[in-house]
Formats: C-alpha cells, structure tokens, sequence
C-alpha cells in the first residue's frame, strides 16, 4: 500500500523534528532495515517505525520506501538524511569540546583585591601557585574594598580578595586569612622606647590616615566608635594617603603616627625602620575575604585555585600576638 503526503507548507510542523527521529533516519539507511537499525538505537522495532513516522508527520512527506530490495530513500528522505548526519556530528562534537572543557586544567582567572591582600599577600602567594600550575594565569586589579567589590558585581573580574565582609547577598564570602592593625611609629619616634601607649597619647599624637574607602580606615573607626565612643575626628589628622606605602613611607620620615595592618609592615618592623607600639585596651583584628558572585560558573582551573589559596597560609601566626 503506498501513502500520500501533502506537504502543508502554512503549518510548519519541520520545527518540531528531534535529533532521535533523524537518528532514527541515519541507523535506519546504515543499517539496511527496520528490525536491525532497531537494535544498534537499543529500541525496539515498533518505537524505530513511530520515530520514522513521526518525523514523516513533521516533514508531511514519505522518507523512506520498503521493498524486497530493501529500504530505499525518498528524495526528501535523502535530503533530510544527508542533513541529519551533519547535525548530529555537531552535536557530538559539542559534546566532546565540553568533556573536554571540563578536564581543562589551564585558563585565565580575573581578580580584584584590596590593597593589603593586593599588595602583601597575593604575589607571594601567586609565585608559590605557579610553580604548580603554570598553565593558569592570573590578573589582579587593585583598588579598595569597596571598587574590589563593585568589579565583582559588575562582571568586570570573577573574584575579588576584600577586608570586609560584604553585606550584598548577590555575593559568596570565604573568610580566607587574619589581619591585625598595628599602631606603628618611626625607629626615632621617643615611643619606641614605651612598652605601650594610651588612647588619650594617640589622640594628641600627629597622625596619618587612609582614604575614604580603605576597610583598614574603616576597621579601626569601627573599633574606635564601638569600643572607646571615640572618632577619627578627634585625631591630630596631619595627612591623608591612598595606599598602605605612602602611609609606611610618611611615618619612616616622621610626619606622624598611624595605624595599619601588620602584613604591610612585617619587613619594616623586622628591619628596624619602624616600631610597633601596643595600645592599651584596644586590639583591632579582622579577616580577609574571597568573595565571588553566587550563580558563578567554577571552571576546573577555578577551582584548582581557590583550593590552593584556601589553604595558603600568609605570614607566620606571630603577628596575630
């Protein structure tokens, strides 16, 4: 019995066709048969037929004729035979570029930091990483926490290394390692020779100060506020600076005072340039955090990374006295 097909070309049911009813066409030709192209699709031959059937029902047309000669195509069959080789050898190529990105180990990470993590702890760190994975490569932007911050939020890098933890619940926070704000002086100041000092002598004290922005700023006005009722504004403010070394660099020389965190100032206070000066009734620590969008899509060289940095460990637990 031979079937009619009228092709409707006001209803386009083409679009409707799926990969296993053209897969169905392919094993169906290679196979020579019905019952045998079946079995290499693991169906069985009534669900081989309804594939065919229902793709004759997408294209309105006949695609394949039986005979004792065996399966021969239609023309349209052949058409849709040739293209659905093609379609298929795509889709399994995406298959192999994606296996194949996911045992990627290699790739390029984009991170933001704040000055301290920046600055002090991440090349150390990033030397140590690359002599293990040099086929992953980073690219840091430095700015404050906050801009640190922003870039994450705003896609412009994947991650960011901040000294706050971030209050926006678009992102993840990983507290990652200790900080603590260190009253430094220079190695001429008179008070190097006190064992401490008192908050009304700091008060009276010319005193050098971050930017608006800096979390280091920020800590040590929280600790000021919450623990003594006291603010910056109350400071003998000499000078205000944008990075951790303008601040070294001003108290070396004498201008004032500050305070600053302890991994900005480990060399110096080991080489005499500075001394630390202990203030008494007020220890100021915080964290260091890695933060990163929570839809973020871990790559495996992502990952990689953040396993290392997590356990990497800054500078030896002597500076937390």
């Amino acid at each position: 019995m031979i079937l009619c097909y009228k092709l409707h070309m006001s209803i386009d049911r083409f679009k409707n066709i799926t990969i296993q009813q053209m897969e169905a066409i392919i094993y169906l030709v290679e196979a020579g048969g019905f019952s045998r192209a079946a079995k290499r699709m693991l169906l069985t031959q009534p669900a081989l037929t309804k594939n065919i059937k229902n793709a004759e029902d997408c294209l309105g047309a006949r695609l394949a004729n039986r005979s004792s000669a065996g399966i021969s195509l239609t023309p349209e069959g052949k058409i849709l035979f040739d293209y659905a080789r093609r379609m298929v050898r795509l889709r399994d190529e995406a298959k192999g570029k994606i296996l194949a990105l996911r045992k990627e180990t290699g790739g390029n990470v984009y991170l933001s930091a704040s000055t301290i993590p920046a600055t002090y702890i991440l090349p150390r760190a990033l030397s140590d990483f690359n002599k293990t994975n040099a086929d992953i490569h980073i690219y840091i932007k430095t700015a404050d926490s906050e801009d640190a911050m922003n870039m994450v939020l705003d896609n412009e890098v994947e991650m960011g290394f901040i000294g706050k933890k971030p209050l926006n619940k678009k992102l993840t926070a990983e507290t990652l390692w200790k900080d603590r704000l260190a009253l430094i002086v220079s190695k001429d100041h008179a008070w190097c020779k006190k064992k401490s000092v008192t908050l009304p002598e700091l008060l009276k004290e010319p005193f050098v100060v971050r930017e608006k922005g800096s979390a280091t700023k920020e800590l040590f006005e929280s600790y000021l506020k919450k623990s003594k009722s006291i603010s910056l504004a109350q400071f003998n403010i000499c000078g205000e600076l944008g990075s951790s070394e303008a601040i070294k660099e001003a108290v070396i020389a004498g201008w004032g005072v500050s305070v600053i965190s302890i991994h900005a100032v480990s060399r110096e206070l080991s080489q005499g340039l500075l001394c630390e000066i202990p203030l008494q009734g007020l220890t100021m620590e915080r964290n260091f955090y890695l933060i990163y969008k929570r839809q973020f899509d871990f790559r495996p060289f992502h990952k990689t990374f953040i396993n290392f940095i997590k356990k990497y460990t800054p500078v030896e637990s002597s500076i937390y006295r």
